[in-house]
């Protein structure tokens, strides 16, 4: 009987809004702005339906969210570029922080011995204003958005394997955790083939959408990680 190699977990991805970013509701906000410029009437049964959608795909890159709700193309990066600018303003207010014990996590991920990479399906200036806000423009080895990793975010697996091909911590994908709140980060992290797709209860979407993406655990929080990730290989 040939017994089965242990895998040992060296790359984390990890999800930022709704994972180890608490951004408060934020996204809704800017979806608000965003449909305004492009004449959605707030109130309207048009914009309640396209803010159910907003919701229902919280994890999707923002700017297929907006392809899909305004079609032309015009239209779309009009309203992605509305979007963008609404919440870095409201990033600039100061109205994000990091979901509880979050950077603790992290700092206890890299004390393993892991490469840790943070990924986001903002556009990479509103990604860069969130690390600035919070001070992490240096925690992580590596932060990707959608453009980093040829244009197409999650539910596509693009984005992870990006940071296993561009850190080289990993020999296989299999030593690879992704964690997100989202049925897109399951959905991408499974389509990746990771060793664990972790689901997180911080954010968008509960633990029967979790399990049903293909969530391997379903957590509290991105805290319970690092403790996952050290037991998996034992």
């Amino acid at each position: 009987m040939v017994r089965e190699l242990t895998t040992h977990i060296k790359l984390a991805v990890l999800d930022m809004a709704g994972t180890t970013v608490a951004d408060g509701g934020l996204v809704e906000r800017a979806f608000a702005a965003a449909a305004g410029e492009l004449g959605v009437e707030p109130g309207s049964a048009d914009h309640a339906a396209k803010l159910d959608y907003v919701r229902a795909t919280m994890g999707e890159s923002k700017i297929s969210v907006f392809r899909h709700l305004f079609g032309a193309e015009d239209l779309a990066q009009r309203a992605n570029t509305a979007f963008e600018k609404a919440y870095g303003e409201l990033v600039d207010d100061g109205l994000i922080a990091p979901v509880d014990g979050a950077r603790e996590a992290v700092e206890e991920l890299k004390a393993d011995g892991l490469t840790v990479v943070l990924t986001t399906g903002f556009a990479r200036v509103t990604q860069d204003a969130i690390l600035a806000a919070l001070g992490w423009r240096d925690l992580v080895d590596l932060t990707l958005c959608p453009a980093d990793a040829g244009g197409r975010g999650r539910p596509y697996p693009d984005m992870v394997l990006a940071a296993f091909l561009r850190t080289g911590a990993a020999d296989s994908v299999r030593e690879v955790a992704v964690a997100g709140d989202t049925a897109y980060d399951m959905r991408s992290g499974t389509r990746a083939g990771a060793g664990i797709v972790a689901g997180v209860r911080t954010g968008a979407h509960d633990e029967a959408a979790l399990r049903g993406a293909g969530a391997t655990h379903v957590l509290p929080s991105v805290v319970e990680l690092p403790a996952l990730i050290r037991d998996f290989g034992s």
